[in-house]
């Protein structure tokens, strides 16, 4: 059985919500991801979906939607994505906090660099 990794944020519609997809991309072979927050948004951030589409051809609106963290499996490891806009509260500590600056709002090239750092980080939990 492969370990349950999720990502928290509070919205749920932006970083988490690219750390899940990545995560299912780049090593969903090694474990299970999942992402939510403490609150909810009606759609998933959409530059996020448009430039995760431009840069893996992944559609993060056909698989995945925004939900808080009591709608998903128990998981193994909690990553926190950054706390910039307030640390979420799901009961637990934190096994990681990657500290990520929300791109909503910004420029493409911030959101590709935030991108970026999700997908190196991603690729280091698949060496354990």
């Amino acid at each position: 059985m492969s370990k349950k990794i999720a990502f928290i944020c509070v919205h749920n519609s932006c970083r988490s919500q690219i750390a899940e997809a990545l995560g299912k991309h780049l090593a969903g072979d090694k474990f299970e991801f999942y992402s939510a927050g403490t609150e909810t948004k009606p759609k998933i951030n959409q530059d996020a979906v448009r430039i995760m589409k431009e840069l893996y051809g992944i559609d993060m609106e056909q698989t995945q939607y925004s939900k808080t963290f009591d709608k998903i499996p128990t998981p193994d490891v909690v990553i926190s994505m950054g706390c910039d806009v307030g640390c979420p509260y799901i009961g637990r500590e934190f096994d990681d906090n990657w500290g990520l600056t929300d791109p909503t709002g910004q420029s493409d090239e911030v959101f590709k660099d935030i991108i970026g750092q999700i997908e190196e980080r991603v690729l280091r939990l698949k060496e354990f």
